[in-house]
This record gives C-alpha cells, sequence and structure tokens, in this order.
C-alpha cells in the first residue's frame, strides 16, 4: 500500500529526512523499472508552504490548506510542510500556535477600558506576546474609534501574564493597533507611574500626555532586567514628525488632521518628561528604528522594558524553526493578501524570499491583488506570483470566496511547477 500523502503543520516534526540525505538518497538510489520518471520527481518534490494571512479573508493555516488541496489535486503524493507566518502584527500568535507553541489566553484591559479575553503563546521559557490581542483595532466596534484615548494597558497585562507562565524570552509582536499612546498605558500596567501637576495619574490614552509633568519608571517589574524583550516589527519609523507614529499611521486609526497635532505634540512631550526621569536615553530611543511601531509602543518598549529591535519576519522565522524547513524544501511558496510596495519592507513574504534565495530555494507567491512588476518580484527572490486573479476577475468574488479559489491556483501551481517536474 503506498504512503498517505499529508500536510506537515510546523517545523518541528522530527520525522522527516534531511534534505542533504535526501539528496543523496536521491542520486546515489537506482530507480525501479516499473517507477515512472514522472512519479519519481513527484516523491522527491517537497513543497514548504510558508505564508502570512490574506488579511479580512484567510488565515495563515487556511492559505496553506488551501494551496496545498490545489497541488493534490495535480499530485496526490506531493509532500508538503506548512509553516505559516507572520511579521509580528496581526495573525502572529496564530503563527506561533500552528507552528508548535502553546496557546494561553487571560482577561485583559481593551483599548477602550473595556475587559477583552487576549491570547499569547508559549512553548517552554519563550512566549510570542501581540500587542493586537490587547490593544489591536479589531477589538473596536465596527465604525468606533479613539484616537486620542486608547490604551495599551491591556498589553502590559499580557507582558506580565507570559513573565508569570515562566516566560524569559519574549518575542512583543506589534502592529495593527488601536492606539497611539507611546506605551505609557503599557508602561502603567507594569508598574510605572505617569502623574499630572496634580499628582493625580493622567488619563489613559495619547492626547492626555500632554498634561504630563512628572514619570516615575522605577516601580516597572523587576523581572524585565532577566528577560530577553525582542521588538518585532516591520516599521522602523521614529516616535514623531513628519514620518512618525501619529502622522504616519494616526489616521488609519480615526485620528483627524488635528488630532495628529495634538498626538505628536503630546507624544514629544512624554519623550521630555521621560528624559527628565531615565536621562538622555530617552530622547535617544525616540528617534530609534521601531519607536514609533503600533502607535509609539515600541518606544515604551525600548526605554522602559530595555526592549531591542528586530525585523518581526527575521524574529519569527527564528522561532518558527524556518531554516530546519527550509533545509527539507524543494521549492517555497509564501504570500498575503496585497503584493505591493509594502511587501518589500520588512513584511512576511520578502523575509521568506530572501531566506529562501540565500539558500539556493525556489519561491513562489500566492496573494489575493498583485501590484509589484515581475522585475521588483524577482529582485525581491521571487521567482513568480499567483494572483487569485489569473482564475478569477472578479474582485468582490475574490474576496468573498478566496478559499475555494486559492485551491484552484494551487491545482494551476502543481501543473506548472510539479506536473511539468
Amino acid at each position: 500500500m503506498g504512503s498517505e500523502p499529508h500536510l506537515e503543520i510546523g517545523s518541528q516534526r522530527r520525522d522527516c529526512l534531511d534534505a542533504s540525505k535526501a539528496r543523496k538518497a536521491r542520486g546515489s538510489k537506482v530507480a525501479d523499472a516499473t517507477v515512472t520518471a514522472e512519479s519519481e520527481r513527484a516523491q522527491a518534490r517537497r513543497v514548504l508552504i510558508a505564508a502570512d494571512k490574506f488579511k479580512g479573508s484567510l488565515t495563515a493555516v487556511q492559505v496553506a490548506q488551501r494551496v496545498t488541496a490545489g497541488l493534490r489535486r495535480v499530485d496526490p503524493e506531493v509532500r508538503v510542510e506548512a509553516l505559516p507566518v507572520a511579521d509580528g502584527g496581526d495573525g502572529t500568535v496564530a503563527a506561533a500556535v500552528a507552528g508548535g507553541f502553546e496557546r494561553r489566553e487571560v482577561t485583559v484591559t481593551g483599548p477602550l477600558g473595556t475587559e477583552v479575553t487576549a491570547a499569547y503563546a508559549l512553548r517552554g521559557d519563550t512566549a510570542v506576546v501581540e500587542m493586537a490581542e490587547a490593544s489591536g483595532l479589531q477589538l473596536l466596534p465596527e465604525g468606533v474609534f479613539a484616537p486620542l484615548t486608547a490604551t495599551t494597558y491591556g498589553s502590559g497585562e499580557l507582558l506580565r501574564a507570559a513573565l508569570d507562565a515562566g516566560a524569559r524570552t519574549i518575542v512583543f509582536g506589534v502592529g495593527g493597533s488601536a492606539t497611539t499612546d507611546g506605551g505609557a498605558g503599557m508602561l502603567a500596567a507594569l508598574g510605572a507611574r505617569f502623574l499630572d501637576e496634580d499628582g493625580e495619574p493622567v488619563a489613559p490614552g495619547g492626547g492626555p500626555l500632554r498634561d504630563l509633568a512628572s514619570a516615575d519608571l522605577s516601580g516597572l517589574d523587576p523581572r524585565f532586567a532577566e528577560v530577553d524583550l525582542i521588538l518585532a516589527s516591520d516599521v522602523d519609523n521614529p516616535l514623531t514628525g513628519p514620518k512618525g507614529a501619529p502622522a504616519v499611521y494616526g489616521p488609519q486609526k480615526g485620528a483627524s488632521p488635528e488630532d495628529v497635532e495634538t498626538l505628536d505634540a503630546a507624544l514629544a512631550h512624554f519623550a521630555v518628561v521621560l528624559e527628565k526621569s531615565v536621562g538622555p536615553r530617552a530622547a535617544e530611543h525616540a528617534k530609534a528604528p521601531g519607536a514609533g511601531a503600533a502607535g509609539g509602543i515600541g518606544y515604551g518598549a525600548l526605554v522602559g522594558l530595555g526592549a531591542r529591535f528586530r525585523a518581526g519576519i527575521d524574529v519569527m522565522l527564528d522561532v518558527l524553526g524556518f531554516g530546519p524547513a527550509l533545509d527539507r524544501a524543494d521549492l517555497v511558496i509564501t504570500g498575503e493578501g496585497s503584493l505591493d510596495e509594502q511587501t518589500l519592507h520588512g513584511k512576511a513574504p520578502a523575509g521568506v524570499a530572501a531566506a529562501a534565495r540565500a539558500a539556493g530555494v525556489e519561491v513562489l507567491a500566492v496573494c489575493g491583488r498583485l501590484q509589484l512588476s515581475e522585475e521588483a518580484l524577482v529582485n525581491a527572490g521571487i521567482s513568480k506570483a499567483y494572483p487569485l486573479s489569473l482564475v478569477e476577475s472578479d474582485v468582490a468574488r475574490c474576496m468573498a470566496e478566496a478559499g475555494p479559489i486559492l485551491e484552484q491556483v494551487g491545482e494551476l501551481i502543481g501543473r506548472e511547477q510539479l506536473a511539468a517536474g
């Protein structure tokens, strides 16, 4: 009886041949006369699907499942390993759980001050914490924004929960936030005190930071001194200014032009007050890459918690074990909802493609929408992209029926890449 085709989720599996051993075996094994050249290639072909979500349509796990189903319409015996990835934004915890981490849930303070249930991921003493789980835009009621008052307090509570669970390395994925408070709420949840001229705590959110008179970080949870806190983000904006958090990301959180000015001035004031409390590093961190991530929560993590900044996709590839999975692959399929200029600046597909190209493994991409030229794709390490429009020209249908259409795209890839050898 032939072996059952299967989809392997995550790179922690130990029942797979090392790629170098597999190649040696393929080179030295004498082919059975009854086995066709095509089936021999199919047995040897191993595909790694390392794609991000199609936002609003499919999770990263669903993307892998649909592409796999399409490939197997062409070759039922194809060996597929799925490693759903994320770049630090929303979906990061889900990617970690799919990669073998345990999902943990805790009740925290949401961006509007009400209780929400948030999840983080844990494996051993390593935790993956996604600030969007506690302070993200997806937690706001439809059509409701709070650009001046949304708080990151719950993100601090989520970090504390990871510490309480024994985490000593924390990947702090930031993105998709509803907040622009410079991480003040997060730091307050962890023991910092931010007071106005009357000695009262300033109100939640970025706007009230204009009333900040003093900051005391001495009460911050001392465990952070012994924890490796990695600020994982796909943006490198500073805290304030034309490229700062309020100017660049405030409008998508409902901030008017006047709100953006208010928030920018408030965060600049926040940095000045912190400089009086902790010294010159407060001003230095305000200009550092990643300080403006997720409404400035990056700044709070850098100046208050001793975080170190790394590109989110690079961190997640390390945490998820992408390297060993890549060693086992003959072909990599990556992707996300929209392949565009932003993809080239730290998004998951670009990180996957760069790592695969360095290892000499071909990379294809799937996407809902393609806005990159062939030259841009090749320069990024992607030999070909397969948008949903290849099989369905109606954009509305591509959104509503992304799963079945992506299966057809997977079948197309199978015919072009597997059947052709």
